[in-house]
């Protein structure tokens, strides 16, 4: 990781008073988001800014604790006066790396039994990932619904359009795929298990095991097309 990754800017901006934060890498950016920033998103620039309409106590509360957050898992952080501070506030693992756990799983995975588990997690009909998600955002819809104004609803059929169309595609083509890797019970030839042991026949003197070295692709591959069907997906 580069060393300017660990770098952050969070100040008041002289012309807009607004109080801004600059720089980081993505942890960065979602310990902003989790403190109460909003990411601004701009053609030729990303930063957060506080929400509007919070008065000055309360920004400098949430601009505070952003700093001792950042700081508490070795961040670099530049701030103004009112916003430095020598607490360290704890920063815990959250859901959404919990979830991506999963990815690490996946990577690790010598055989179509160990990945079709990996991706069970994602799929499971009653409280699979996606099917808990599909839940949050029909909650979400809820909430909007009973907001009041004009926006609300187009944002919770919105929603509801997401949570019954788009993720139903996403879960649906997963639970194909997590089926298909459940049937195979095949191990994954570029995966196997390392004993830490070479062959009879190893000529390598300086070899600590028989596993091939790792591929070094040459040039970018583009994506594979998919078969053609054989018949209706039941």
């Amino acid at each position: 990781m580069a060393l300017a990754d660990r770098l952050l800017t969070l100040r008041r901006d002289v012309h807009s008073g607004e109080v801004l934060a600059r720089g980081g890498d993505p942890e960065a950016h979602s310990i902003l988001e989790r403190t109460g920033f909003v990411l601004a998103a701009r053609l030729h620039e990303r930063y957060h800014r506080l929400p509007t309409g919070l008065d000055e106590a309360e920004e400098q509360r949430i601009a505070t604790r952003a700093v001792a957050r950042l700081r508490a898992v070795n961040y670099h952080v530049d701030c103004d006066e009112a916003f430095d501070t020598d607490r360290r506030e704890p920063y815990y693992r959250p859901l959404g790396a919990q979830v991506a756990h999963l990815a690490d799983r996946l990577r690790e995975a010598t055989t179509t039994d160990e990945a079709a588990d990996v991706l069970t997690e994602l799929t499971a009909t009653h409280d699979g990932i996606l099917t808990a998600l599909g839940d949050v955002l029909v909650a979400a819809a809820d909430f909007f619904e009973g907001l009041g104004q004009p926006s609300d609803q187009y944002t919770a059929r919105r929603l509801r359009y997401l949570a019954e169309e788009r993720l139903q595609i996403v879960r649906s083509d997963l639970a194909h795929i997590r089926s298909d890797l459940a049937d195979r019970h095949t191990p994954h030839p570029g995966r196997r298990p390392c004993t830490a042991e070479t062959g009879p026949g190893e000529t390598e003197a300086s070899a600590v095991c028989a596993c091939p070295p790792p591929r070094i692709p040459t040039s970018p591959s583009s994506l594979p097309a998919a078969p053609a069907a054989t018949g209706r997906r039941r």
